[in-house]
C-alpha cells in the first residue's frame, strides 16, 4: 500500500527555529528532527506567502503557475488541476485540509479555500470571531482536529493531510502557550540581519511567543500520528513558506527571505536523524513525492527530484543552483535571483524605484524603528552579487569588483537560461495590474491602507 503524506507548514518562520541553531522554544520540532532528515540549504521559489506555497504545491515557478502575488489580493493559479491535491486526488488519495492554506482566496477562509483547491475534506476548526493575535489558538484547536481525524480514519486509500498553521505570522499573540516558559525581551537577540535594539528585541519576543503555540500544536499532531499508527507508513514534511516577517527578511531575495526550514521523515530511510547539505528548492518537493510514492510525474513539473537523498546509496545529481523571484507582495517589486552554494546574484527590474519598498514590509515595531531611522533612504542596486562564504549577511555587493566579473557573468547566464526555459514574462516587459488584483503603490508605507488613492488601477 502506498505511503500517506502529511504536510505540516507554518507561516513566516524561515529557518528561525531551534533545529537550525536558533534559541527558539521549539523542543517538539527538534525532537522530531532527531528522527527525520534536516535540509540545511533549502529555499523557496518566492519569499512571499502565496507564490511560495503555490511553487511547492504545483512544482512550478510563480511566473509559470500564475501566482504572481497574494491570493487574498486577487491572484490565482492558472489551473488548480496542477495543484498537488488534485494530482493526488487523481491517484486515489483522500485529501484533507486542516487550518491555513494560502493558494486560494483568504487564508483563514478554510472552507472556501479547500473547495477552490479541490480538497475532498475540510476538517478545520471554526475560527469565527478570532482576532489575528488569537489565531494561534486556532492552530492549537486544529491540532486536536487532526488527532481526532487520524483516530477515526478507516479508509483503505492512502491520504494527503495538510495541517497549516497561522503561527508565526503577524499579528503576534500577547502571550505564549501556557506549557512554555515566559519570554522576556531582555534575554533575546533577533537573528541577522536585524539590529539588536530594544524595539526590535520586543518585536522578536512576539515571534518567539508565537513559536511556542506552533511547537505545542506540532507536539499534539506528531503524537497523534504515532498513536494512530501512521508514523511508520507516512512521509512527514515540515516546512514554512519563507523568511520571518521582519525588515530585510520576508519579501526579499536575501537568504533571510528565501531560506526555509525543510525537515522530512521518510519511513525506513537510513538518513533519518541525519542532515543534508545539498541545495534543494521547494519546487522540488512535488517531483520528489512522485518518486517516493512511485507515481508518474506530470509533464508540467519544473523542479528536480531529490528522492535519492533518502536512498541507501544516495547517488544522484545534486542541484548546482536554486532560483527565486518576487513579482508582487502588497506592491510591485519585480526581482529575480540565482543562488549557488557560495554565491548569490540578484537582479531588480524596476529601475524607476531602486529603494526599499516599505509597503512590502509588514507593519511592526521593527519597521517603525527603522522608519524612524531613515528606512526610506535605503537603496537597492540594479544588480547584486554576494560571496556568501565571506558575506553571509549579504551586505557587501561585489558586482563591480573585477575579481568577481566572471562569476557575475556566469550567474547572469544561468538566470537568463532559467527564465527562457520557463518562459518568464518579465523578459517581455513589466507586469500590469489586472481586474481583481489589489496592489499598493510602491512608494507607500502602510500595506494595510484603506485609502483608494494608495492603490494602482487596472493597467498600471
Amino acid at each position: 500500500m502506498r505511503k500517506n503524506v502529511i504536510y505540516i507548514h507554518t507561516h513566516d518562520s524561515g529557518k528561525v527555529l531551534s533545529p537550525y541553531g536558533y534559541d527558539v522554544p521549539t523542543e517538539s520540532l527538534q525532537l522530531f528532527t532527531e528522527d527525520a532528515t534536516i535540509f540545511r540549504k533549502a529555499y523557496c521559489v518566492g519569499p512571499t506567502c502565496s507564490p511560495s506555497r503555490a511553487g511547492l504545491l504545483t512544482g512550478m515557478y510563480p511566473h509559470s503557475n500564475g501566482m504572481y502575488g497574494l491570493s487574498q489580493r486577487g491572484f490565482k493559479l492558472h489551473d488548480y488541476n496542477q495543484h498537488l491535491v488534485n494530482f493526488l486526488n487523481r491517484n486515489d488519495f483522500n485529501t484533507a485540509l486542516c487550518g491555513i492554506q494560502h493558494e486560494a482566496g483568504i487564508y483563514t477562509d478554510h472552507e472556501q479555500g479547500a473547495k477552490i483547491i479541490g480538497y475532498k475534506q475540510d476538517i478545520s476548526a471554526d475560527n469565527t470571531g478570532l482576532s489575528e493575535e488569537e489565531l494561534v489558538k486556532w492552530d492549537y484547536e486544529n491540532a486536536w482536529k487532526v488527532k481526532e481525524w487520524l483516530e477515526d480514519y478507516q479508509d483503505d486509500q492512502p491520504f494527503f493531510l495538510s495541517y497549516g498553521l497561522f503561527s508565526t505570522h503577524r499579528k503576534f499573540p500577547q502571550e505564549g502557550h501556557e506549557n512554555k516558559a515566559e519570554i522576556d525581551p531582555k534575554y533575546v537577540i533577533p537573528p541577522a540581519p536585524l539590529a539588536p535594539e530594544r524595539p526590535i528585541r520586543e518585536d522578536y519576543a512576539g515571534y518567539l511567543k508565537s513559536a511556542t503555540w506552533f511547537d505545542e500544536s506540532f507536539k499534539v499532531v506528531i503524537n497523534a500520528i504515532k498513536e494512530a499508527g501512521y508514523y511508520d507508513n507516512s512521509i512527514i514534511i515540515f516546512t514554512t513558506d519563507h523568511g520571518i516577517a521582519f525588515p530585510f527578511s520576508k519579501c526579499t531575495l536575501f537568504d533571510a527571505g528565501i531560506g526555509v526550514s525543510l525537515i522530512m521523515r521518510v519511513p525506513d530511510s537510513d538518513v533519518n536523524g541525519e542532515e543534508v547539505e545539498g541545495l534543494v528548492s521547494q519546487v522540488d518537493i512535488f517531483p520528489t513525492l512522485c518518486d517516493l510514492l512511485e507515481l508518474e510525474k506530470p509533464s508540467y513539473l519544473q523542479g528536480e527530484s531529490f528522492a535519492y537523498f533518502f536512498e541507501d546509496d544516495r547517488t544522484g545529481e545534486e542541484r548546482e543552483e536554486v532560483f527565486s523571484e518576487i513579482n508582487y507582495h502588497t506592491a510591485y517589486e519585480p526581482a529575480r535571483s540565482v543562488r549557488t552554494k557560495r554565491y548569490k546574484y540578484i537582479k531588480y527590474y524596476d529601475k524607476s524605484y531602486l529603494k526599499v519598498n516599505r509597503t512590502n514590509i509588514d507593519n511592526s515595531l521593527s519597521k517603525e524603528y527603522y522608519q524612524e531611522n531613515d528606512l526610506e533612504a535605503v537603496k537597492k542596486p540594479e544588480e547584486a552579487l554576494y560571496d556568501l562564504l565571506y558575506d553571509p549577511s549579504e551586505t557587501n555587493n561585489v558586482i563591480a569588483d573585477p575579481a568577481y566579473r566572471s562569476m557575475a557573468n556566469e550567474l547572469r547566464e544561468k538566470l537568463l537560461k532559467h527564465q527562457e526555459e520557463t518562459n518568464d514574462p518579465i523578459l517581455n516587459g513589466h507586469f500590469h495590474v489586472q481586474e481583481g488584483w489589489k496592489v499598493n503603490k510602491k512608494e507607500n508605507y502602510n500595506p494595510s491602507s484603506k485609502n483608494p488613492d494608495d492603490f494602482l488601477k487596472v493597467g498600471e
